[in-house]
């Protein structure tokens, strides 16, 4: 018996994307903030149809319906209007709505709840337990909203025991990801002493006049010793 091929059904899935596409594999390896929607959604539904894979739906939801945006739509549509698209159902619908709440949630937060910055001492509050027995130099920025309250606090470079490497591309590329206004450095020094070096001063002014250019305000550098800190600000350093 002869198989007619053009009449075999064959379902594309995602583990027949190469292990470096996979959402999954990829959020892993590089972090969530680094996903596009489509492979976030992608994650959150699972699976594709018989004619597209999980990817390939998310795409298609994101080009949105109705002429409404992608992720609008999303957000606007009831369980039973994501449950009649190809490919969804009910299963999809509401894995889709149970995320979308969980972010909705997130964000109405109280934003009394975020800390704020207002004077150096602040960012001695934030970080000196945390930082003041490191035995490497870390290198973090504090990324503050227009009202100087925390969104987040991220690690950007490593040492060795009396230097760490930093580019303002690392700096800014993550600024603009979490649409931060201003930001703040932090690193600690292992010695204890946080009396800056001339590198410090040096790699803090060349931050400061990129941020410039971007929009993005360098408003100070905080070195950590042991109980003890340095503001470059307050130093006339910046």
């Amino acid at each position: 018996m002869v198989r007619d091929l053009n009449n075999l059904e064959y379902r594309l899935t995602i583990k027949d994307l190469p292990e470096g596409e996979r959402p999954r594999e990829r959020l892993l390896k590089y972090g969530a903030e680094n996903l596009t929607d489509a492979e976030l959604l992608a994650i959150i539904i699972r699976t594709g149809s018989r004619s597209e894979t999980a990817i390939n739906l998310s795409q298609r939801l994101l080009l949105g319906e109705k002429g409404v945006n992608g992720l609008r739509f999303l957000v606007e549509a009831s369980i039973e209007e994501l449950s009649k698209i190809k490919g969804i159902g009910l299963a999809k619908a509401a894995q889709i709505k149970a995320a979308i709440e969980i972010g909705k949630r997130l964000a109405s937060l109280s934003q009394s709840e975020r800390p704020v910055i207002k004077c150096p001492g602040d960012v001695r509050n934030l970080l000196m337990e945390e930082m003041r027995y490191l035995d490497k130099e870390y290198f973090k920025i504090i990324l503050l909203n227009i009202k100087n309250q925390v969104i987040h606090v991220e690690d950007v470079s490593v040492g060795s025991l009396n230097s760490s490497i930093v580019h303002p591309r690392e700096i800014f590329k993550i600024a603009i990801r979490r649409s931060s206004a201003a930001l703040i450095l932090v690193h600690n020094h292992p010695s204890g002493d946080p009396t800056p070096s001339g590198e410090d001063v040096e790699i803090t002014r060349r931050l400061v006049e990129s941020g410039k250019l971007l929009g993005i305000d360098v408003l100070d550098h905080i070195i950590i010793g042991d109980g003890r800190y340095t503001s470059l600000k307050e130093k006339g350093l910046i």
